[in-house]
Protein backbone atom coordinates (compact mmCIF):
# COMPACT_ATOMS: atom_id res chain seq x y z
CA UNK A 1 0.00 0.00 0.00
CA UNK A 2 2.87 2.32 0.90
CA UNK A 3 4.61 1.63 -2.43
CA UNK A 4 1.38 2.40 -4.34
CA UNK A 5 1.00 5.69 -2.43
CA UNK A 6 4.56 6.64 -3.27
CA UNK A 7 3.98 5.84 -6.94
CA UNK A 8 0.83 8.00 -7.00
CA UNK A 9 2.68 10.88 -5.30
CA UNK A 10 5.54 10.59 -7.79
CA UNK A 11 3.04 10.59 -10.68
CA UNK A 12 1.35 13.70 -9.29
CA UNK A 13 4.69 15.49 -8.94
CA UNK A 14 5.74 14.52 -12.47
CA UNK A 15 2.41 15.66 -13.92
CA UNK A 16 2.69 18.99 -12.06
CA UNK A 17 6.24 19.53 -13.34
CA UNK A 18 5.25 18.54 -16.86
CA UNK A 19 2.22 20.84 -16.95
CA UNK A 20 4.24 23.74 -15.55
CA UNK A 21 6.70 23.30 -18.41
CA UNK A 22 3.89 22.94 -20.94
CA UNK A 23 2.17 26.06 -19.60
CA UNK A 24 5.33 28.11 -19.95
CA UNK A 25 5.86 26.76 -23.48
CA UNK A 26 2.26 27.32 -24.56
CA UNK A 27 2.24 30.89 -23.26
CA UNK A 28 5.36 31.56 -25.29
CA UNK A 29 3.71 30.34 -28.50
CA UNK A 30 1.72 32.51 -30.86
CA UNK A 31 -1.24 30.14 -31.12
CA UNK A 32 -4.09 32.03 -32.74
CA UNK A 33 -7.53 30.58 -32.05
CA UNK A 34 -10.09 30.54 -34.85
CA UNK A 35 -13.01 32.41 -33.30
CA UNK A 36 -15.75 31.92 -35.88
CA UNK A 37 -17.41 28.91 -37.45
CA UNK A 38 -16.99 28.79 -41.22
CA UNK A 39 -20.05 26.71 -42.12
CA UNK A 40 -22.92 24.76 -40.57
CA UNK A 41 -25.27 22.21 -42.00
CA UNK A 42 -27.40 19.10 -41.65
CA UNK A 43 -26.41 15.82 -43.26
CA UNK A 44 -28.98 13.10 -44.05
CA UNK A 45 -27.41 10.04 -42.42
CA UNK A 46 -29.08 6.72 -41.69
CA UNK A 47 -32.55 8.21 -41.38
CA UNK A 48 -31.71 11.28 -39.27
CA UNK A 49 -30.49 14.79 -39.99
CA UNK A 50 -27.12 15.23 -38.29
CA UNK A 51 -25.98 18.74 -37.40
CA UNK A 52 -22.35 19.66 -38.01
CA UNK A 53 -20.06 22.67 -38.00
CA UNK A 54 -16.90 23.31 -40.01
CA UNK A 55 -14.11 25.42 -38.49
CA UNK A 56 -10.64 26.36 -39.71
CA UNK A 57 -8.85 25.44 -42.89
CA UNK A 58 -6.43 22.76 -43.95
CA UNK A 59 -6.05 19.28 -45.34
CA UNK A 60 -7.08 16.25 -43.29
CA UNK A 61 -9.82 17.35 -40.89
CA UNK A 62 -10.18 16.62 -37.19
CA UNK A 63 -13.68 15.37 -36.33
CA UNK A 64 -14.86 16.21 -32.79
CA UNK A 65 -17.33 13.87 -31.04
CA UNK A 66 -18.94 15.21 -27.86
CA UNK A 67 -19.76 13.46 -24.61
CA UNK A 68 -23.08 12.07 -23.41
CA UNK A 69 -25.91 14.55 -22.85
CA UNK A 70 -23.87 17.24 -24.56
CA UNK A 71 -23.66 19.62 -27.50
CA UNK A 72 -20.74 20.90 -29.51
CA UNK A 73 -20.59 23.99 -27.30
CA UNK A 74 -20.83 22.22 -23.93
CA UNK A 75 -18.04 19.75 -24.70
CA UNK A 76 -15.77 21.77 -26.98
CA UNK A 77 -16.66 25.45 -26.72
CA UNK A 78 -13.41 26.31 -24.93
CA UNK A 79 -11.02 24.16 -26.97
CA UNK A 80 -12.55 24.12 -30.45
CA UNK A 81 -11.13 27.55 -31.43
CA UNK A 82 -7.62 26.30 -30.58
CA UNK A 83 -8.05 23.10 -32.59
CA UNK A 84 -9.30 25.25 -35.48
CA UNK A 85 -6.19 27.40 -35.18
CA UNK A 86 -4.19 24.35 -36.28
CA UNK A 87 -6.39 23.25 -39.18
CA UNK A 88 -9.80 22.14 -40.39
CA UNK A 89 -12.21 20.89 -37.74
CA UNK A 90 -15.63 19.26 -38.16
CA UNK A 91 -17.73 19.14 -35.00
CA UNK A 92 -20.84 16.96 -34.90
CA UNK A 93 -23.88 16.40 -32.72
CA UNK A 94 -25.03 12.80 -32.33
CA UNK A 95 -28.47 11.19 -32.43
CA UNK A 96 -31.02 13.05 -30.23
CA UNK A 97 -28.35 15.49 -29.01
CA UNK A 98 -28.42 19.23 -29.58
CA UNK A 99 -29.66 20.08 -33.07
CA UNK A 100 -29.50 16.54 -34.48
CA UNK A 101 -32.69 14.55 -35.03
CA UNK A 102 -33.70 11.28 -33.45
CA UNK A 103 -34.82 7.88 -34.74
CA UNK A 104 -37.21 5.32 -33.35
CA UNK A 105 -34.38 3.24 -31.94
CA UNK A 106 -32.11 3.26 -28.88
CA UNK A 107 -28.79 5.07 -28.91
CA UNK A 108 -25.68 2.92 -29.23
CA UNK A 109 -21.99 3.57 -29.66
CA UNK A 110 -22.04 1.40 -32.77
CA UNK A 111 -24.87 3.41 -34.35
CA UNK A 112 -23.16 6.69 -33.47
CA UNK A 113 -20.00 5.41 -35.15
CA UNK A 114 -21.98 4.51 -38.28
CA UNK A 115 -23.65 7.94 -38.27
CA UNK A 116 -20.36 9.83 -38.00
CA UNK A 117 -18.86 7.68 -40.75
CA UNK A 118 -21.86 8.43 -42.96
CA UNK A 119 -21.39 12.16 -42.30
CA UNK A 120 -17.73 11.92 -43.30
CA UNK A 121 -18.75 10.18 -46.53
CA UNK A 122 -21.50 12.76 -47.13
CA UNK A 123 -18.87 15.51 -46.90
CA UNK A 124 -16.73 13.56 -49.42
CA UNK A 125 -13.83 13.14 -46.99
CA UNK A 126 -11.66 10.10 -47.68
CA UNK A 127 -9.86 10.01 -44.34
CA UNK A 128 -9.95 12.00 -41.10
CA UNK A 129 -8.60 12.23 -37.57
CA UNK A 130 -11.07 11.83 -34.70
CA UNK A 131 -11.12 13.28 -31.19
CA UNK A 132 -13.79 11.92 -28.88
CA UNK A 133 -14.57 12.99 -25.33
CA UNK A 134 -16.11 10.61 -22.77
CA UNK A 135 -18.91 8.70 -24.59
CA UNK A 136 -17.58 10.33 -27.74
CA UNK A 137 -14.22 8.68 -27.04
CA UNK A 138 -15.90 5.28 -26.95
CA UNK A 139 -17.63 6.16 -30.23
CA UNK A 140 -14.30 7.17 -31.78
CA UNK A 141 -12.88 3.71 -31.03
CA UNK A 142 -15.98 2.13 -32.56
CA UNK A 143 -15.28 4.17 -35.70
CA UNK A 144 -11.75 2.70 -35.79
CA UNK A 145 -13.25 -0.78 -35.38
CA UNK A 146 -16.20 -0.50 -37.79
CA UNK A 147 -14.89 1.98 -40.37
CA UNK A 148 -11.08 1.71 -40.43
CA UNK A 149 -10.91 2.93 -44.02
CA UNK A 150 -11.82 6.51 -43.01
CA UNK A 151 -9.55 6.73 -39.95
CA UNK A 152 -6.08 8.24 -39.85
CA UNK A 153 -5.64 8.71 -36.08
CA UNK A 154 -7.84 8.58 -32.98
CA UNK A 155 -7.57 10.60 -29.77
CA UNK A 156 -9.83 9.19 -27.06
CA UNK A 157 -10.24 11.34 -23.95
CA UNK A 158 -11.86 9.41 -21.08
CA UNK A 159 -13.80 7.08 -23.37
CA UNK A 160 -14.00 3.76 -21.54
CA UNK A 161 -14.43 0.43 -23.31
CA UNK A 162 -15.44 -1.84 -20.43
CA UNK A 163 -17.73 -1.60 -17.42
CA UNK A 164 -14.73 -1.78 -15.10
CA UNK A 165 -13.37 1.30 -16.88
CA UNK A 166 -15.39 3.60 -14.62
CA UNK A 167 -14.95 4.43 -10.94
CA UNK A 168 -16.64 2.03 -8.48
CA UNK A 169 -20.37 2.67 -8.11
CA UNK A 170 -20.59 4.67 -11.35
CA UNK A 171 -23.43 2.63 -12.82
CA UNK A 172 -25.47 2.77 -9.62
CA UNK A 173 -26.20 6.42 -10.39
CA UNK A 174 -28.28 5.47 -13.44
CA UNK A 175 -30.80 3.34 -11.55
CA UNK A 176 -34.06 5.28 -11.44
CA UNK A 177 -32.28 8.43 -12.66
CA UNK A 178 -34.51 11.46 -13.31
CA UNK A 179 -33.88 14.57 -15.37
CA UNK A 180 -33.35 16.75 -12.29
CA UNK A 181 -30.15 14.77 -11.65
CA UNK A 182 -28.71 15.82 -15.02
CA UNK A 183 -26.16 18.65 -14.64
CA UNK A 184 -27.89 22.01 -15.06
CA UNK A 185 -25.15 23.18 -17.43
CA UNK A 186 -25.89 20.35 -19.85
CA UNK A 187 -29.63 20.97 -19.68
CA UNK A 188 -29.10 24.65 -20.41
CA UNK A 189 -26.75 23.88 -23.31
CA UNK A 190 -29.34 21.60 -24.96
CA UNK A 191 -32.22 24.06 -24.52
CA UNK A 192 -30.08 26.91 -25.83
CA UNK A 193 -29.79 25.28 -29.26
CA UNK A 194 -33.05 23.29 -29.20
CA UNK A 195 -35.67 24.85 -26.90
CA UNK A 196 -37.69 21.66 -26.57
CA UNK A 197 -38.09 20.17 -23.08
CA UNK A 198 -39.57 16.99 -24.50
CA UNK A 199 -36.48 16.60 -26.68
CA UNK A 200 -34.29 17.10 -23.61
CA UNK A 201 -36.21 14.45 -21.69
CA UNK A 202 -35.96 12.06 -24.63
CA UNK A 203 -32.20 12.52 -24.94
CA UNK A 204 -31.75 12.04 -21.19
CA UNK A 205 -33.73 8.80 -21.14
CA UNK A 206 -31.87 7.38 -24.14
CA UNK A 207 -28.49 8.33 -22.64
CA UNK A 208 -29.39 6.67 -19.34
CA UNK A 209 -30.58 3.50 -21.10
CA UNK A 210 -27.36 3.29 -23.09
CA UNK A 211 -25.21 3.53 -19.97
CA UNK A 212 -27.34 1.06 -18.01
CA UNK A 213 -26.80 -1.42 -20.86
CA UNK A 214 -23.12 -0.56 -21.41
CA UNK A 215 -21.37 -3.54 -23.01
CA UNK A 216 -17.66 -4.30 -22.91
CA UNK A 217 -15.71 -4.13 -26.14
CA UNK A 218 -13.98 -7.55 -26.29
CA UNK A 219 -10.20 -7.65 -26.00
CA UNK A 220 -9.73 -9.26 -29.41
CA UNK A 221 -11.76 -6.48 -31.05
CA UNK A 222 -9.64 -3.78 -29.41
CA UNK A 223 -6.53 -5.70 -30.48
CA UNK A 224 -7.74 -5.55 -34.09
CA UNK A 225 -7.58 -1.74 -34.26
CA UNK A 226 -5.08 -0.69 -36.91
CA UNK A 227 -5.21 3.11 -36.55
CA UNK A 228 -2.76 5.04 -34.41
CA UNK A 229 -4.51 5.76 -31.11
CA UNK A 230 -3.86 8.20 -28.28
CA UNK A 231 -5.62 7.30 -25.02
CA UNK A 232 -6.05 10.37 -22.83
CA UNK A 233 -7.31 10.69 -19.28
CA UNK A 234 -7.29 13.25 -16.49
CA UNK A 235 -5.68 12.10 -13.25
CA UNK A 236 -8.97 12.52 -11.32
CA UNK A 237 -11.27 11.33 -14.09
CA UNK A 238 -14.44 9.25 -14.29
CA UNK A 239 -12.26 6.73 -16.11
CA UNK A 240 -9.42 5.60 -13.82
CA UNK A 241 -5.86 5.91 -15.10
CA UNK A 242 -5.54 2.13 -14.65
CA UNK A 243 -8.15 1.59 -17.38
CA UNK A 244 -6.25 3.91 -19.70
CA UNK A 245 -3.12 1.81 -19.13
CA UNK A 246 -5.14 -1.34 -19.83
CA UNK A 247 -6.33 0.12 -23.14
CA UNK A 248 -2.86 1.01 -24.40
CA UNK A 249 -1.77 -2.56 -23.66
CA UNK A 250 -4.68 -3.93 -25.69
CA UNK A 251 -4.61 -1.56 -28.69
CA UNK A 252 -1.48 -2.18 -30.77
CA UNK A 253 0.96 0.76 -30.69
CA UNK A 254 -1.37 3.00 -28.67
CA UNK A 255 0.03 5.94 -26.71
CA UNK A 256 -1.00 7.27 -23.29
CA UNK A 257 -1.39 10.85 -22.07
CA UNK A 258 -2.35 11.64 -18.47
CA UNK A 259 -3.36 15.24 -17.80
CA UNK A 260 -4.18 16.95 -14.50
CA UNK A 261 -7.71 17.65 -13.37
CA UNK A 262 -11.22 16.27 -13.31
CA UNK A 263 -13.44 14.87 -16.07
CA UNK A 264 -13.34 17.25 -19.03
CA UNK A 265 -11.14 19.82 -17.32
CA UNK A 266 -8.34 19.46 -19.86
CA UNK A 267 -10.69 20.61 -22.66
CA UNK A 268 -12.65 23.19 -20.65
CA UNK A 269 -15.90 21.17 -20.73
CA UNK A 270 -18.84 23.14 -19.36
CA UNK A 271 -19.25 21.10 -16.14
CA UNK A 272 -15.54 21.04 -15.28
CA UNK A 273 -13.86 23.43 -12.84
CA UNK A 274 -13.12 26.75 -14.50
CA UNK A 275 -9.48 27.61 -15.12
CA UNK A 276 -7.62 30.42 -16.85
CA UNK A 277 -7.86 28.75 -20.27
CA UNK A 278 -4.28 27.52 -20.34
CA UNK A 279 -5.11 23.83 -19.98
CA UNK A 280 -7.42 23.58 -23.05
CA UNK A 281 -4.84 25.52 -25.03
CA UNK A 282 -2.10 23.11 -23.91
CA UNK A 283 -4.28 20.08 -24.62
CA UNK A 284 -4.99 21.28 -28.16
CA UNK A 285 -1.27 21.73 -28.73
CA UNK A 286 -0.43 18.25 -27.42
CA UNK A 287 -3.15 16.58 -29.49
CA UNK A 288 -1.95 18.47 -32.56
CA UNK A 289 1.60 17.17 -31.95
CA UNK A 290 0.24 13.61 -31.94
CA UNK A 291 -1.79 14.17 -35.10
CA UNK A 292 1.10 15.62 -37.09
CA UNK A 293 3.65 12.95 -36.13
Amino acid sequence: MMNRSRIIIKMAVLIAIFMTAITLFVNAQNIKPMENVKATGYAPVNGIKMYYEVWGEGGMPLVLIHGGGSTIESSFGNILPYFAGYGKVIAVELQAHGRTGDRNAPESFEQDADDVAALVNYLKIDKANFFGFSNGGTTSLQIAIRHPEIVNKIADLAGACKRDGFFPGFFDGFKGATLDKMPAQLQAAFLKVTPDKNGLQNMFEKDVARMENFKDIPDDVLQSIKAKVLIMVNDQDVMPCEHAVKLIRLIPGAHLMILPGFHGESIGEVCAPKGDGTLPKATAMLVNEFLKE
